[in-house]
């Protein structure tokens, strides 16, 4: 028939929905056209009548009826040179399956209310020599700064997502804090509870486990903590720091403006880094990876006197 074409699966989209698939290539495909043309078997994988929800394999051929209206894109936003050339600067481990940035703090790494530059927009600027661009497989908050895992392709963004859910990839965030901990290690077991924007501690909240341990500290004043997330809350790290008396350098959320302008040697700007992470139970082989500190956070403890050898 004129206008049908027949296009084989490429490596990138092993095990992707064909209902995926077809808004990925098709965007402008809706839900239900594309299932009339299923139902009505306009659309065929390998010859034989699919359902939407089918997993396609690579290779496989796909029967697509003429769709020109449809096949259209939304306009692609234009990625400058010095946005590009900003994106790859933070680039600290690539392979063929995987991209390791060190997310600086301010930088969300997706788009919201009034956020327009974001990591996810500028993805672009890591495709590199592969077929697409990485794909976002876990989150820290825009203030965080540090670790940031991007898969290359779709088999290892299933791997990454479910490990990350699953709390199989040892993660380490450092912590400059107002106060020290009475113990210099312990373990934090406090349900949070998400409450506007905030998580705060509560009974009715979900489990939630962090462990610390005191790297050095100035007196009562000030410490550098190492805390590693045994659970996925949200914020969970500057919510359970704060329940034991010592919030996080530069948290408006949870720890008061007025406090901050106390301590003006120091950066306005929030002190937790996603310093490093474990991505041996997915590699098989050791691999375990470390963001160097912002230039502030590193300056900033210097000036406190606080010791902290990579």
């Amino acid at each position: 028939m004129a206008g049908v074409s027949i296009v084989k699966v490429k490596d990138a989209d092993d095990g992707m929905r064909l209902n995926r698939w077809f808004l990925k290539y098709y965007p402008g495909l809706g839900l239900g056209r594309l299932q009339k043309l299923l139902r009505t078997k306009q659309i065929k994988v390998d010859g034989k009548k699919a359902e939407a929800n089918l997993k396609l394999t690579a290779g496989q051929e796909v029967r697509v009826p003429p769709l020109d209206a449809e096949k259209a894109a939304p306009e692609k936003k234009f990625l400058s040179d010095k946005d590009r050339d900003f994106m790859q600067s933070l680039v600290l481990y690539k392979d063929k399956n995987i991209i390791v940035i060190n997310k600086p703090s301010g930088l969300a790494v997706q788009g919201g209310s009034n956020t327009t530059r974001h990591v996810d927009g500028m993805l672009e600027a890591l495709t590199f020599e592969a077929e697409e661009k990485p794909k976002l497989v876990h989150r820290i908050d825009k203030d965080t700064s540090g670790l940031l895992v991007l898969a290359r392709n779709r088999t290892s963004a299933d791997l990454l997502t479910k490990a990350f859910r699953e709390h199989e990839l040892p993660k380490t965030y450092l912590a400059l804090c107002v106060g020290c901990p009475k113990n210099d290690s312990g373990i934090i077991k406090a349900p949070l509870e998400k409450i506007g924007e905030k998580s705060l501690v509560s009974d009715g909240g979900k489990p939630a486990v962090t462990e610390y341990r005191v790297i050095d500290a100035v007196g009562d004043k000030f410490s550098l903590i190492e805390a590693r997330p045994l659970s996925g809350r949200t914020h969970q790290i500057r919510a359970h720091l704060e329940y034991i008396g010592c919030p996080i350098v530069g948290d408006d959320k949870y720890f008061g403006g007025e406090a901050r302008k106390k301590f003006s040697e120091i950066a306005d700007k929030l002190h937790l880094h996603a310093y490093k992470i474990d991505l041996t139970h997915i590699y098989n082989k050791k691999l375990v990876l470390k963001a160097p500190l912002p230039p502030y956070f590193e300056a900033d403890i210097e000036v406190l006197g606080i010791c902290f050898k990579e």
